[in-house]
């Protein structure tokens, strides 16, 4: 289908379709992580990101392609999870700031391009030292090699053809540039997801409308707090297309249902925005019959609904963690809010400004605790211009553990963060977990169901037994100066499993001081801090 102009809807249609072909390929994105450990989370993180920025741009009514752009940005900027999906967000940022340059009701196919260009270069611009192999390669070579055929396309849709199979190409290079993809057998995950939401956006381009595959719930909670069923009589029942009221409202929840009788039209679905649903549906005809039901009760702990309005405090600390007994010991130490997170659910941008928002300290400090949410957490920064922020640059667990020992509230907050950062450099963090494939990674080979100890972030041993996979994680972290020894431990363990790992240390280094915590983390046995 030639497309020579996108306007308003046909905008919303390409992003919104982009983002359901993302979403219905998001596990297969996320089995693309190197590692082999069951926390691969980049096409979760990717899908979660663009559905925040296409449920936004869903609920704006203007007709103004800037506007929407805009509001577009900012839901894809506020729902950041993770590293990919950070630069997701700086990719519709881009498109933003193309599309407010050019400001005109209708992109042709040249300022279609230079959006598309922008959408790279403020991605590029995003990130401190980029790296290539990665998304950010995808999307630069796919617009620079479509900007070099730019006079060959006669439409809109050719020239996204081409983009789209320039992007593949990068894609299937990725392990060419990045030899840990190499190694591993596999191509970049954030290119992977970016690539899928190229394919529905052509596919849009082409009148071809995804429908969103609905996953049996594995909870038995209800995801959703309420059931939303009604009958529409259609105003145009002749010029009525389902795919444009069923394609929106799967994005705002689950167990949708639809049928179409004559001139009547019948939903049901199970949803977190039950206004958003009836006045999106409202547009198609009238109400005959409505229904709904609260499905679970939550009760959300906020101070009378709104943020605290006493008076600042000097200092607050925001720390991601995982598991009961992790969060408990990090709030021992002072941390005054808890993201709950951080390796199965990367938290989101506006998480971190919710929750420096709720802490209503004058300066506050950030502990990421993983590699993949550092970024979003610096995003929040220049959203939240009133209160003076810092993020510290822990990777692990065992790091943001190191920095509290540190944490001093007497100081200004720059020596906080500079003691902070150097408690960070002297620590070494292990992680024991299982496999979820067979692989080798720098020459260690790895089968399914293996017990593998990662050391400061890479994988040094594989084998069937955890205690053994422990015991050879800890003498590699244990060095002549080590002194002391943390090890929380996780779900799996039992007490006679961790006091025996204890004494190995002892065995290793019989000076050093051993402390044992009951982390009660899933996915991880061991997560270890040795200082």
């Amino acid at each position: 289908m030639a497309i020579l102009g996108i306007d308003v809807p046909l905008l919303k249609k390409m992003v919104m379709n982009g983002a359901i072909n993302l979403k219905n390929h998001h596990q297969e994105v996320d089995e693309l992580n190197v590692f082999p450990v069951p926390d691969g989370d980049t096409g979760t993180n990717m899908q979660m990101t663009v559905m925040s920025g296409v449920r936004e741009m869903n609920n704006c009514q203007s007709t103004s392609i800037v506007e929407v752009a805009k509001i577009l940005s900012r839901g894809c900027l506020m729902g950041a999870r993770g590293n990919s999906g950070v630069i997701l967000s700086q990719f519709f940022r881009g498109l933003y700031v193309a599309i407010k340059e050019i400001n005109k009701d209708v992109l042709d196919k040249d300022d279609f391009l230079n959006v598309l260009i922008s959408g790279y270069k403020v991605a590029y611009k995003a990130v401190m030292e980029p790296v290539e192999g990665t998304i950010l390669t995808v999307v630069r070579e796919a617009a620079c090699n479509t900007e070099a055929h730019k006079n060959e396309f006669s439409d809109i849709t050719a020239m996204l053809s081409f983009y789209l199979v320039e992007a593949q190409k990068s894609l299937d290079n990725t392990p060419n540039l990045l030899p840990v993809l190499k190694e591993a057998g596999v191509v970049d995950s954030g290119g992977t997801g970016f690539v899928k939401i190229v394919e529905g956006m052509l596919l849009a381009l082409e009148g071809k409308i995804i429908e969103n595959e609905e996953a049996k719930p594995k909870e038995t909670k209800p995801a959703f707090a309420y059931c939303v069923e009604f009958i529409i009589e259609l105003n145009n029942k002749d010029s009525f297309n389902e795919s444009d009221i069923k394609a929106p409202l799967s994005l705002l929840g689950d167990t949708l249902i639809t049928t179409v009788d004559d001139n009547l039209y019948k939903l049901h679905i199970h949803t977190n925005k039950p206004g958003r649903v009836v006045d999106y549906a409202q547009r198609y005809g009238e109400f005959l019959a409505i229904k709904i039901e609260n499905l679970r009760i939550k009760h959300t702990e906020l101070e009378g609904g709104v943020y605290s309005k006493k008076p600042k405090k000097k200092y607050a600390l925001v720390a991601v963690c995982f598991g009961d007994g992790i969060t408990q010991t990090f709030k021992d130490l002072g941390v005054d809010y808890v993201i709950e997170g951080g390796q199965t659910m990367n938290p989101s941008t506006n998480d971190f400004v919710d929750a420096i928002n709720k802490v209503n300290a004058n300066n506050v400090i950030i502990i990421p605790n993983n590699s993949n949410v550092i970024m979003a957490a610096e995003q929040s920064v220049s959203l939240c211009k009133d209160t003076n922020v810092r993020v510290l640059k822990t990777k692990t667990i065992a790091q943001g553990y190191a920095s509290l020992m540190v944490y001093d509230q007497n100081v200004e907050i720059d020596e906080n963060v500079e003691e902070m950062t150097k408690a960070i450099k002297n620590v070494g963090s292990g992680e024991v977990t299982y496999s979820i494939r067979d692989t080798e990674i720098n020459g260690v080979k790895i089968a399914v169901d293996d017990y593998m100890g990662i050391a400061d972030g890479k994988i040094i041993v594989s084998c069937k037994d955890k205690a053994e996979a422990s015991q050879k994680l800890l003498a590699a972290l244990i060095k002549e100066d080590s002194e002391i020894v943390t090890i929380f431990y996780g779900q799996d363990v039992t007490k006679e499993e961790v006091e025996a790992l204890a004494d190995y240390c002892n065995e290793v280094a019989p000076d050093i001081d051993v402390e044992v915590i009951d982390g009660k983390q899933d996915i991880y046995s061991y997560i270890i801090s040795v200082e």
